[in-house]
């Protein structure tokens, strides 16, 4: 099986092609490929391009975990730049369809920076979205936490600390993603405001864990940031990883902007597959 690898500011991705493969992947193969001592590890496999009716291109995203996610931005730019590296896009902007939605992208810079529009954010899970984030309390091992929902495609929970760290994401990451109120469980967010144009966070990514880097993840956050206004709308995101630069129209479409690069491209053995 023949597969590429890219990352998106420490945020990593296997793209693996349909046409290369004689069948389906299975759960258990995408947990093995993903698996980091007994396949070649990433933070999820981006299966594509498959054809659409509507759009350029179709894209499927799993998570290490195997479960399907709806969108991934970091994903998204990593598939882009995947298609410019096979010469099936220019500097044009095409359009991919994703479980989570349709999404513009555009590759610049020789394919080391890729913009992707992401849609309309939503501040709710639900499909019917409210016009300003709207804060919530949640208590999680004793600690009292004010969360704001958003959607960009996946549901993400944003709180906002005067201090962020890794610790902190890992340590109440995994219960607020699987908390009972979230029934599709959630992205988490932990964000410290550094001034108008400029946010951190740490993320816990939905099916993941801890992540360098996450494209949804730094769209919900400042967008979240910008509706409570204490942000502007051109906005730095800060992380472990590396910097994405979200942009707002008043109606809260998000624009994307970040770097990619390509790792590797190599075969994978079936025997990998078959041992497990």
């Amino acid at each position: 099986m023949k597969f590429s690898k890219y990352h998106a500011l420490g945020n990593d991705y296997i793209v693996i092609n349909p046409k290369d493969l004689n069948c389906p992947l299975s759960l258990t193969d995408i947990k093995t490929i993903c698996d980091r001592h007994y396949g070649i590890g990433s933070d999820g496999i981006l299966y594509g391009p498959e054809a659409s009716d509507s759009c350029d291109f179709s894209l499927q995203i799993f998570n290490p975990d195997a479960s399907e996610a709806e969108k991934s931005g970091n994903g998204l730019r990593i598939f882009s730049r995947y298609l410019w590296d096979q010469s099936l896009v220019s500097h044009s902007t095409f359009t991919i369809q994703t479980k989570g939605g349709v999404v513009s992208a555009k590759v610049g810079e020789k394919g080391l920076s890729v913009a992707v529009g992401m849609g309309k954010v939503r501040f709710t899970h639900e499909a019917i979205g409210e016009p300003k984030a709207q804060s919530q309390k949640l208590c999680i091992q004793g600690n009292e936490f004010t969360y704001y929902l958003a959607s960009v495609g996946n549901p993400h929970c944003v709180i906002f600390l005067d201090e962020i760290d890794e610790a902190i994401a890992k340590k109440f990451g995994p219960a607020i993603e699987n908390e009972a109120r979230f029934p599709n469980r959630t992205n988490v967010q932990f964000v410290r405001v550094i001034n108008r144009s400029s946010i951190q966070i740490e993320i816990w990514e939905r099916g993941a864990g801890y992540t360098l880097a996450s494209g949804s993840s730094s769209t919900a956050a400042a967008s979240v940031a910008c509706s409570l206004g204490f942000c502007d709308p051109n906005i730095n995101v800060h992380m472990p990883g590396g910097v994405i630069n979200i942009q707002l129209d008043t109606q809260f479409y998000a624009t994307m902007l970040g770097d990619v690069r390509k790792i590797c491209v190599g075969d994978f053995c079936r025997e990998a597959l078959d041992s497990r």
